[in-house]
């Protein structure tokens, strides 16, 4: 899968992913990333890319043109129309279904803002989704960008070793994932729950499903609304709520 991200800070970009699971699904050539420049395309000697807001203001603009030319490059490059995701607070949220969704295309493109915004018209004709990972305001597009570039990459085919990993971790069927234990079995007189010490498998699938749906209850129960409940689950959750 190929992400292209236009940007002020490649070396930002670059340097956040190129490490750990992103870096080395990089090395293998599961994944490619390449960071593009917008100030490559200003057309001025200064690399100047913003200007004043029509209509007065705070701030800085980023113009229509350079970001333009920068995307028109890669869709040449290509030699076809690009999904193109804007990082913006005013975008639909981040997660996980749309992180599968995304991954479904061979190739992104993330366009970071800076200042106080980009100028409306290249968006509109460039942008396909405007995305936000959170409800609040952050100096750039460069880390969320960087956010949605990794959970995408996760659920690209031989990134994890593990080809369970992406399947069974948190959002799965909109529950959050079990609690997880290590060596030693007793660490600071707290026991790992006889349960997963046990060898019986399906115990253990069974106290982890348990322990998901109960975690999901109790930190994000917005989240039971999308999630496949059996009866049992049910009436397993509300014996919770009468113990409280």
């Amino acid at each position: 899968m190929k992400f292209h991200v236009l940007t002020l800070f490649p070396e930002m970009v670059n340097n956040g992913l190129h490490t750990s699971i992103t870096g080395r699904a990089m090395e293998k050539e599961l994944i490619s990333l390449n960071t593009v420049n917008i100030r490559d395309f200003a057309g001025n000697k200064h690399g100047k890319v913003d200007d004043y807001p029509y209509g007065g203001g705070a701030g800085m603009v980023m113009q229509a043109e350079p970001i333009y030319q920068a995307h028109k490059m890669l869709e040449n490059q290509a030699g076809h129309p690009l999904r193109t995701v804007y990082l913006t607070p005013q975008g639909k949220t981040f997660n996980q279904d749309m992180a599968k969704e995304l991954a479904k295309e061979e190739e992104l493109v993330f366009l970071c803002g800076h200042y106080e915004g980009v100028d409306e018209r290249v968006l509109e004709e460039i942008v396909t989704d405007h995305v936000s990972i959170g409800d609040y305001v952050l100096t750039g597009g460069e880390l969320p960008a960087m956010v949605m570039i990794d959970t995408i990459s996760r659920l690209v085919e031989g990134v994890l070793n593990n080809e369970n990993s992406a399947e069974f971790e948190s959002f799965h069927d909109s529950l959050l994932e079990y609690p997880q234990y290590s060596r030693p079995e007793i660490w600071r007189e707290k026991a790992v729950p006889p349960v997963l010490l046990s060898g019986h498998h399906a115990n253990v699938e069974k106290w982890r499903r348990e322990q998901s749906v109960l975690r999901t209850a109790r930190w994000r129960p917005d989240l039971l609304e999308k999630a496949d409940l059996t009866k049992k689950e049910k009436e397993m959750l509300k014996g919770e709520d009468k113990n409280v």
